[in-house]
């Protein structure tokens, strides 16, 4: 079972998902901080001052026994506004990449041998 499992995790395949997971990880950070740091507070200056971040609606206020129960719909505006740009870079690197790849020219189907031969017939009798 060791011997099993050591080779399905040592495949390709599970490697290079490992990598994509750990840079896709590091990506998302990054995209997190842009959203938070970058974006968000100029939409939130157009917007009047708004820190989206804050923005949230108290459904039960907090009690001496009980944290405040909150709904926090500026978090989830920043987690929005994080996955539409972590989808268009996605979208924009697979687009390159598809581009990178260089088409196979499609070779002209040779016809049957009875057309061929047909065709040869054709030409012969035309000459006469």
């Amino acid at each position: 079972m060791i011997k099993e499992f050591k080779e399905f995790a040592m495949k390709g395949n599970v490697i290079d998902l490992a990598v994509g997971v750990v840079i896709g990880s590091a990506f998302g950070k990054i995209i997190d901080s842009l959203v938070k740091d970058i974006i968000m507070p100029p939409i939130g200056l157009l917007a009047g001052g708004v820190d989206f971040s804050h923005k949230l609606v108290v459904l039960k206020t907090a009690s001496v026994d009980a944290p405040a129960v909150t709904l926090n719909y500026g978090l989830f505006i920043n987690a929005i506004v994080s996955f539409a740009i972590i989808a268009f870079s996605i979208f924009l690197v697979i687009k390159g990449i598809n581009k990178l790849k260089k088409e196979k020219p499609v070779a002209p189907a040779t016809p049957p041998a009875e057309q061929v031969l047909l065709a040869e017939i054709r030409d012969i009798l035309k000459s006469k």
